[in-house]
C-alpha cells in the first residue's frame, strides 16, 4: 500500500487545543468543559462517582497534546467515563513514564493501550506479569501494524515472520507491537535498532539504516506531516516509503487499569458498559468521524 501525501489535507492549528468534549449520551446531546488541573485537565461530571487519573502520551493522529482538538481517543476517552458518571483528569506523559505510573498505582487509568499477553513481564514490578498489575477493558477501534519499506527496495516479508531472520528491523522504543514479532525481537531473531518516537523510525528507513521498520502507518505518516521538517523534506520522505506486504496485525485498542485502584474491577464493568452501549449506538463512529474532521481543511 502505497503512504499518501496528507499534507494538503490538514493544517496544523496546535494553538487552539480543544478544551472541551460533547459526545450524545441517553439521547442527549452533552458538553463538559475541561479545566486546567495540575500537569492536564480536569472534566468534572455531575454528581461525580469520584476522579479517575487517566494517562495517557502523545500519539497522533489518534491522541496528541498537540492536535487541534486532542484527537478522537481523547474525546472518546472522557466521554466513555464521563457517561459513567466519573470526573476525569487526563495527563499526557512520556509513554514509558505513563506505564510506569499505572503499574505502580500512581495513576488509574493507561489508554490507548494494545492487549497485553499474559506472559508480558512487567519492566517496572520485579517478578511480576504486566496482567498481574493491570485490568483491560474490551477492545474499541484501532489499525493496522504493517512493515514499510523503502520504495522500490526488494520486498522482505512474505507474510510469515521467519522472512525477517536476518534483517535489520527499526522500532519505537517501548512500544508492543505483536506478540509474535515481540517474542522473536526478545530472542534476538533480528537485529533490531530503536527510535525514540515515529519520526525518527521514518528516518532510520530513509536513511539506509535498517531494511524495514514496524507500526501503524496512519502513526507514521502523521509523525512526518507534522514534524518541523520542511515541506521538500517531508514529501520525501513520504515518497520514498512503501508498505512491505500485507498488514501484520490489526491491533485494537484497550483501556488498562491499575489493580491498585480501589474498586477496579467496578471501574473496568463500568468502562466495559459504556464502549458497549457507544459502540452499539453509533457514538463511536460519530466521535471519531466528527473529531477528526474538525482539524481537516
Amino acid at each position: 500500500m502505497r503512504i499518501v501525501v496528507f499534507l494538503l489535507s490538514f493544517i496544523s492549528c496546535f494553538s487552539f487545543a480543544s478544551q472541551s468534549v460533547t459526545f450524545i449520551h441517553k439521547n442527549s446531546l452533552k458538553t463538559v468543559e475541561g479545566q486546567r488541573y495540575k500537569s492536564g485537565l480536569l472534566y468534572s461530571a455531575p454528581n461525580s462517582k469520584r476522579t479517575l487519573h487517566i494517562v495517557t502520551l502523545d500519539w497522533p493522529p489518534y491522541i496528541s497534546n498537540d492536535l487541534c482538538n486532542k484527537g478522537w481517543v481523547y474525546h472518546f476517552a472522557v466521554a466513555v467515563l464521563n457517561s459513567q458518571g466519573y470526573s476525569v483528569y487526563l495527563e499526557f506523559l512520556p509513554w514509558a513514564r505513563a506505564v510506569r505510573n499505572v503499574e505502580l498505582g500512581k495513576a488509574d487509568i493507561l489508554m490507548p493501550e494494545y492487549f497485553i499477553e499474559d506472559t508480558a513481564p512487567s519492566d517496572y514490578v520485579k517478578n511480576k506479569m504486566r496482567r498481574e498489575l493491570l485490568g483491560i477493558s474490551n477492545s474499541f477501534q484501532g489499525g493496522n501494524i504493517v512493515f514499510l519499506k523503502r520504495k522500490n527496495a526488494a520486498g522482505i516479508f512474505t507474510g510469515n515472520l521467519n522472512s525477517l531472520k536476518g534483517s535489520t528491523i527499526g522500532v519505537v522504543r517501548g512500544y508492543q507491537n505483536t506478540p509474535e514479532f515481540d517474542a522473536m525481537m526478545d530472542n534476538e531473531e533480528f537485529k533490531v535498532i530503536s527510535a525514540v518516537n515515529d519520526l525518527q523510525l521514518m528516518q532510520l528507513l530513509f536513511a539506509k539504516r535498517v531494511d524495514l521498520i514496524i507500526g501503524d502507518p496512519s502513526v507514521l505518516t502523521h509523525s512526518v506531516t507534522f514534524s518541523e521538517l520542511n515541506q521538500n523534506e517531508k514529501i520525501a520522505l513520504l515518497n520514498a516509503v512503501e508498505q512491505d506486504g500485507k498488514p501484520l496485525h490489526y491491533n485494537s485498542l484497550y483501556f488498562a487499569i491499575s489493580k491498585l485502584t480501589p474498586n477496579w474491577l467496578e471501574v473496568l464493568d463500568d468502562i466495559n458498559q459504556s464502549l458497549y452501549i457507544f459502540y452499539n449506538s453509533g457514538e463511536t463512529e460519530r466521535l471519531i468521524n466528527t473529531v477528526s474532521e474538525e482539524c481537516a481543511v
